[in-house]
């Protein structure tokens, strides 16, 4: 079955057709973050279906080449270095550590470059295309000294985001929307220096300043990628204007089409509404761990819901997300242990069958609801041929490998890495008691642990906790 993915440009689902069909490679931008605090799981949730999307994309066999942008200049980075009385590099270094710390601990796949707004060559890059909407005509320099995109040169502009130029009204957002631009809907490309930007400048041939955020992304994603993507994801906050911005800007450089396939996702809602930080309605990564959650489960409950559906975030939601990891942590250790015995070896008749309708749910724009169905389903159907002795050791090994092959994609399963915390250091702490021989401390910490929903079994192999509901 061909994969086929819901096109934002044109509002329908298209068969995935490469740029490359013969070498199979996948060109691959994404919207990365802002780096004046720390993302929130609203980010987190665009981030973990492009992680999806690639990951099935290379179960096909595909070479996914990925790029995922840092904005570290920008009026918030700007102005939170301005307040913290640091410069710039120095206030955004520990959000842009934190930022892949959180992706190693929610499992996703680093990009193959993470190119930063403010390295010199994607400067020069800026700059350089910026020039060349200048000489073009579909550029100008306002009475701020700043340069702006003249949209009304573009035709095409709107049709990412699919409304009328005559309905745009000046946002408020930016300064420069005092100034006599030429449309009220005309972005910046280069904004000049003011005294608020402090020491945070670069020279350009219309002045010292700084480059728009839209052209960041136009020139990084064609400086790595080259003129035409495949596949460009954001969040659906991202259509517009920044999205429409960047398909103007790169077009109009290249007179080329810019990207074939628009993916976004939609918001992470909280008792209804976005998750953002201008609401102050949002949670960290570090936030929900405190909790006692593992990465593994916010993956799990973030990438549950179709991506184009808004999903809302609740604690039951997380606990729910906890209870499904049991129930395949659980069903993997039996394998396991059925693998073990030694009987007469078979084949795995349905693992083939079960795999192409695993592939052919996510085929079908990613729907995860139809593979965790496909997933849940041979649970309980694998379960209850093992308990009624219909499964032997060569099977049992056979669902394991098919179980390897869906965890490529679904990157949940269960590791040491998993454990919270607090329930980590209660864990060690009772191997610690058992290796002195401290019996009563051992059953105290065993009891602590279920106290918090945790069991502790002790095995041949050493001490495995597993999550057992309850706390």
């Amino acid at each position: 079955m061909a994969i086929r993915l819901f096109n934002t440009y044109s509002r329908s689902l298209e068969e995935f057709r490469p740029l490359d069909p013969v070498g199979g490679e996948v060109k691959m931008y994404t919207c990365g973050p802002t780096v004046y605090s720390h993302a929130h799981i609203g980010n987190f949730r665009a981030y973990i279906f492009e992680d999806l999307l690639q990951r099935h994309l290379e179960l096909h066999g595909f070479k996914v080449r990925r790029v995922m942008n840092i904005t570290d200049v920008d009026d918030k980075t700007i102005r939170g270095s301005r307040e913290a009385g640091v410069p710039l590099a120095e206030f955004t270094a520990p959000f842009k550590k934190a930022f892949f710390d959180d992706l190693d601990t929610l499992r996703i796949k680093r990009a193959d470059s993470f190119p930063e707004a403010t390295d010199p060559r994607e400067l020069a890059k800026m700059i350089e295309m910026i020039g060349t909407l200048m000489e073009r005509g579909l550029a100008y320099q306002a009475e701020d000294k700043s340069v702006y995109f003249r949209i009304n040169k573009f035709p095409d502009y709107g049709k990412l985001a699919h409304f009328d130029l005559s309905e745009l009204r000046s946002t408020g957002r930016v300064k420069s929307d005092e100034y006599d631009k030429e449309h009220v809907g005309d972005f910046a490309l280069w904004k000049a220096w003011d005294e608020e930007d402090g020491p945070v400048k670069w020279e350009s041939p219309w002045g010292a300043g700084r480059p728009g955020w839209h052209i960041e992304c136009s020139a990084m994603a064609t400086q790595l990628l080259g003129e035409q993507l495949d596949i460009h994801c954001g969040g659906v906050d991202n259509i517009f204007p920044h999205h429409e911005a960047e398909i103007a800007q790169t077009e109009g450089c290249t007179g080329k089409k810019f990207v074939r396939y628009w993916l976004h996702c939609a918001h992470l809602m909280v008792d209804g509404q976005k998750m953002a930080k201008s609401l102050g309605n949002f949670y960290t990564l570090r936030d929900v761990i405190e909790k006692g959650y593992s990465g593994r489960e916010v993956r799990y409950a973030l990438m549950r819901v179709h991506y184009r559906a808004p999903l809302n975030f609740t604690w039951e939601g997380m606990e729910e997300a906890r209870q499904a990891l049991g129930r395949v942590d659980d069903w993997v250790r039996r394998l396991g242990e059925k693998g073990k015995e030694e009987n007469a070896e078979r084949p795995t008749p349905n693992a083939q069958r079960r795999m192409e309708e695993f592939e052919a749910a996510l085929d079908d724009d990613l729907n995860i609801s139809g593979a965790l169905g496909v997933l849940f389903e041979t649970i309980r159907e694998t379960n209850r041929r093992i308990d009624g002795g219909e499964i032997d050791a060569s099977e049992a090994k056979g669902w394991l490998e098919w179980w390897e092959r869906v965890d490529r994609v679904l990157a949940i399963s269960e590791g040491e890495e998993t454990l919270p915390a607090e329930i980590s250091a209660l864990a060690e702490a009772r191997v610690q008691a058992r290796l002195a021989k401290d019996w009563r401390k051992s059953d105290e910490l065993r009891d602590e642990l279920a106290a918090r929903g945790w069991e502790a079994r002790d095995t041949k192999d050493g001490q495995k906790i597993t999550w057992r509901g309850g706390a």
